[in-house]
Protein backbone atom coordinates (compact mmCIF):
# COMPACT_ATOMS: atom_id res chain seq x y z
CA UNK A 1 0.00 0.00 0.00
CA UNK A 2 1.08 3.61 -1.10
CA UNK A 3 2.36 5.86 2.33
CA UNK A 4 -0.60 8.61 2.00
CA UNK A 5 1.95 11.36 2.45
CA UNK A 6 0.30 14.78 4.84
CA UNK A 7 2.24 18.33 3.71
CA UNK A 8 1.19 20.72 7.21
CA UNK A 9 1.39 23.67 5.54
CA UNK A 10 -0.60 25.95 3.36
CA UNK A 11 2.65 27.82 1.48
CA UNK A 12 2.48 28.17 -2.02
CA UNK A 13 6.34 27.62 -1.76
CA UNK A 14 6.77 24.53 -0.04
CA UNK A 15 3.22 23.18 -1.91
CA UNK A 16 5.38 23.95 -5.45
CA UNK A 17 8.29 22.35 -4.30
CA UNK A 18 7.09 19.29 -3.22
CA UNK A 19 5.36 19.22 -6.96
CA UNK A 20 8.71 19.97 -8.19
CA UNK A 21 9.99 16.65 -6.79
CA UNK A 22 7.42 14.69 -8.11
CA UNK A 23 5.68 13.65 -4.27
CA UNK A 24 2.18 13.68 -4.05
CA UNK A 25 1.01 15.41 -1.32
CA UNK A 26 -2.66 16.12 0.46
CA UNK A 27 -2.23 19.89 2.01
CA UNK A 28 -3.74 20.60 5.82
CA UNK A 29 -3.05 23.20 7.55
CA UNK A 30 -1.53 23.26 10.77
CA UNK A 31 -3.01 24.97 14.06
CA UNK A 32 0.21 26.47 15.91
CA UNK A 33 1.18 30.01 16.93
CA UNK A 34 4.20 30.37 15.73
CA UNK A 35 6.11 32.52 18.69
CA UNK A 36 9.69 32.56 20.17
CA UNK A 37 9.66 31.37 23.71
CA UNK A 38 11.91 34.01 26.13
CA UNK A 39 15.01 32.53 25.94
CA UNK A 40 14.90 29.67 23.26
CA UNK A 41 17.62 29.55 20.91
CA UNK A 42 16.74 30.05 16.76
CA UNK A 43 17.51 25.90 16.26
CA UNK A 44 15.41 25.01 19.66
CA UNK A 45 12.52 27.51 17.97
CA UNK A 46 12.05 25.85 14.63
CA UNK A 47 12.65 22.29 15.97
CA UNK A 48 9.71 22.92 18.27
CA UNK A 49 7.26 24.61 15.79
CA UNK A 50 7.83 22.12 13.13
CA UNK A 51 6.72 19.06 15.84
CA UNK A 52 4.11 21.21 17.05
CA UNK A 53 2.73 21.55 13.44
CA UNK A 54 3.23 18.13 12.67
CA UNK A 55 1.55 16.87 16.31
CA UNK A 56 -1.47 19.25 15.63
CA UNK A 57 -2.24 17.88 12.24
CA UNK A 58 -1.40 14.10 12.57
CA UNK A 59 -3.68 14.33 16.43
CA UNK A 60 -6.90 15.22 13.15
CA UNK A 61 -5.81 12.14 11.00
CA UNK A 62 -6.36 9.65 13.48
CA UNK A 63 -8.95 7.57 11.20
CA UNK A 64 -7.15 7.74 8.04
CA UNK A 65 -5.70 4.42 7.55
CA UNK A 66 -1.68 3.85 6.98
CA UNK A 67 0.72 3.81 6.21
CA UNK A 68 0.87 7.85 6.28
CA UNK A 69 3.73 10.62 7.08
CA UNK A 70 2.57 13.83 7.84
CA UNK A 71 5.83 16.56 6.83
CA UNK A 72 6.14 19.73 8.72
CA UNK A 73 8.56 22.89 8.57
CA UNK A 74 9.08 26.09 10.16
CA UNK A 75 11.61 28.31 8.37
CA UNK A 76 13.24 31.38 10.24
CA UNK A 77 15.88 34.18 9.73
CA UNK A 78 18.50 34.86 11.88
CA UNK A 79 20.43 38.34 11.69
CA UNK A 80 23.63 39.06 11.09
CA UNK A 81 24.44 39.07 15.10
CA UNK A 82 23.62 35.13 14.94
CA UNK A 83 20.73 36.16 17.94
CA UNK A 84 17.49 37.89 16.51
CA UNK A 85 15.23 35.85 14.96
CA UNK A 86 13.58 37.93 12.06
CA UNK A 87 10.21 36.87 11.36
CA UNK A 88 7.49 37.69 9.03
CA UNK A 89 7.42 41.62 9.21
CA UNK A 90 4.79 43.37 10.63
CA UNK A 91 3.94 45.87 8.24
CA UNK A 92 6.31 47.86 5.65
CA UNK A 93 8.11 49.70 8.24
CA UNK A 94 8.78 46.68 9.96
CA UNK A 95 10.09 44.76 5.92
CA UNK A 96 12.42 48.00 5.47
CA UNK A 97 13.69 47.73 8.64
CA UNK A 98 14.68 44.15 8.32
CA UNK A 99 16.44 44.66 4.82
CA UNK A 100 18.45 47.21 6.38
CA UNK A 101 19.65 44.61 9.08
CA UNK A 102 20.80 42.50 6.61
CA UNK A 103 21.74 44.37 3.99
CA UNK A 104 25.57 44.18 3.42
CA UNK A 105 26.30 41.36 5.85
CA UNK A 106 25.83 37.18 6.28
CA UNK A 107 22.64 36.00 7.64
CA UNK A 108 21.55 32.39 8.45
CA UNK A 109 18.13 30.89 7.23
CA UNK A 110 17.24 27.46 9.33
CA UNK A 111 14.60 25.21 8.61
CA UNK A 112 13.54 22.83 11.05
CA UNK A 113 11.76 19.90 9.75
CA UNK A 114 9.51 17.10 11.42
CA UNK A 115 8.71 14.02 9.94
CA UNK A 116 5.54 12.33 11.80
CA UNK A 117 4.05 8.84 10.40
CA UNK A 118 2.26 5.47 11.47
CA UNK A 119 1.84 2.25 9.70
CA UNK A 120 -1.28 1.52 11.95
CA UNK A 121 -3.07 3.34 14.39
CA UNK A 122 -0.98 4.22 17.99
CA UNK A 123 1.85 3.67 16.77
CA UNK A 124 3.66 6.78 15.33
CA UNK A 125 7.72 7.45 14.57
CA UNK A 126 8.95 10.83 14.35
CA UNK A 127 12.03 12.44 12.64
CA UNK A 128 13.05 16.08 13.10
CA UNK A 129 16.30 17.97 11.93
CA UNK A 130 17.83 21.22 11.42
CA UNK A 131 19.00 22.55 8.05
CA UNK A 132 21.42 25.57 7.78
CA UNK A 133 22.36 27.79 5.06
CA UNK A 134 24.20 30.78 5.06
CA UNK A 135 23.42 34.01 2.72
CA UNK A 136 25.25 37.00 2.47
CA UNK A 137 23.78 39.85 0.49
CA UNK A 138 24.52 42.69 -1.10
CA UNK A 139 24.67 46.31 0.23
CA UNK A 140 21.35 48.24 -0.34
CA UNK A 141 20.39 51.43 -0.72
CA UNK A 142 17.23 53.27 1.23
CA UNK A 143 15.78 53.61 -2.58
CA UNK A 144 16.01 50.10 -3.01
CA UNK A 145 14.59 48.60 -0.20
CA UNK A 146 11.38 51.66 -0.35
CA UNK A 147 10.65 50.27 -3.67
CA UNK A 148 11.05 46.54 -3.17
CA UNK A 149 8.82 46.65 -0.18
CA UNK A 150 6.63 48.97 -2.12
CA UNK A 151 6.19 45.93 -4.20
CA UNK A 152 4.32 43.67 -1.47
CA UNK A 153 7.10 41.25 -2.21
CA UNK A 154 8.48 40.81 1.34
CA UNK A 155 5.57 40.97 3.41
CA UNK A 156 4.67 37.80 3.88
CA UNK A 157 8.46 36.26 3.84
CA UNK A 158 11.08 35.60 6.66
CA UNK A 159 13.53 38.47 6.55
CA UNK A 160 11.54 40.53 4.39
CA UNK A 161 13.07 38.84 1.24
CA UNK A 162 11.85 36.28 -1.33
CA UNK A 163 15.19 34.09 -2.84
CA UNK A 164 12.64 32.90 -5.47
CA UNK A 165 11.48 36.18 -5.94
CA UNK A 166 12.64 39.63 -7.33
CA UNK A 167 15.19 39.14 -3.55
CA UNK A 168 17.63 36.75 -5.76
CA UNK A 169 18.68 39.48 -7.43
CA UNK A 170 20.34 40.76 -4.31
CA UNK A 171 21.61 37.72 -3.01
CA UNK A 172 25.41 37.80 -3.62
CA UNK A 173 26.82 34.27 -2.42
CA UNK A 174 24.75 31.26 -1.01
CA UNK A 175 26.31 28.36 1.31
CA UNK A 176 24.61 25.20 1.88
CA UNK A 177 21.09 24.21 0.55
CA UNK A 178 19.27 27.07 -2.11
CA UNK A 179 15.60 25.02 -1.16
CA UNK A 180 15.89 25.35 2.70
CA UNK A 181 16.16 29.39 2.00
CA UNK A 182 12.99 29.08 -0.31
CA UNK A 183 10.79 26.63 2.48
CA UNK A 184 12.07 23.36 2.64
CA UNK A 185 15.56 21.32 2.27
CA UNK A 186 14.41 19.25 -0.67
CA UNK A 187 17.22 16.89 -0.67
CA UNK A 188 17.72 16.11 2.91
CA UNK A 189 13.78 15.59 3.26
CA UNK A 190 13.81 13.52 0.17
CA UNK A 191 16.31 11.20 2.02
CA UNK A 192 14.63 10.59 5.49
CA UNK A 193 11.02 10.33 3.73
CA UNK A 194 13.30 7.18 1.98
CA UNK A 195 15.03 6.22 4.46
CA UNK A 196 12.87 6.33 7.61
CA UNK A 197 9.67 5.77 5.29
CA UNK A 198 9.51 4.54 2.47
CA UNK A 199 8.58 7.14 0.71
CA UNK A 200 10.30 8.07 -2.81
CA UNK A 201 9.30 10.28 -6.14
CA UNK A 202 7.14 8.55 -8.23
CA UNK A 203 8.93 7.38 -11.48
CA UNK A 204 6.17 7.31 -13.43
CA UNK A 205 5.87 10.83 -12.05
CA UNK A 206 9.70 11.32 -13.34
CA UNK A 207 9.70 9.76 -16.45
CA UNK A 208 6.11 11.93 -17.30
CA UNK A 209 8.05 15.08 -16.34
CA UNK A 210 10.78 14.06 -18.84
CA UNK A 211 8.46 14.07 -21.42
CA UNK A 212 7.03 17.16 -20.37
CA UNK A 213 3.47 16.35 -19.40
Amino acid sequence: MRTKVILASTSPRRIDLMKQARIQVKVVSPDCEELQHVGESPISMVTRLAREKAKSVAMNLGRLKGPVVVIAADTIVVAPNKKNVLGKPKNSSDAEKMLQTISGKTHEVLTGYCLMGWSKPGVIRESCRVVRSQVSMRKLSKKMIREYVASGEPLDKAGSYAAQGFGMNWILSLRGSYTNVVGLPMCELLIDLEKKFGVRPSADAIRNARRGR
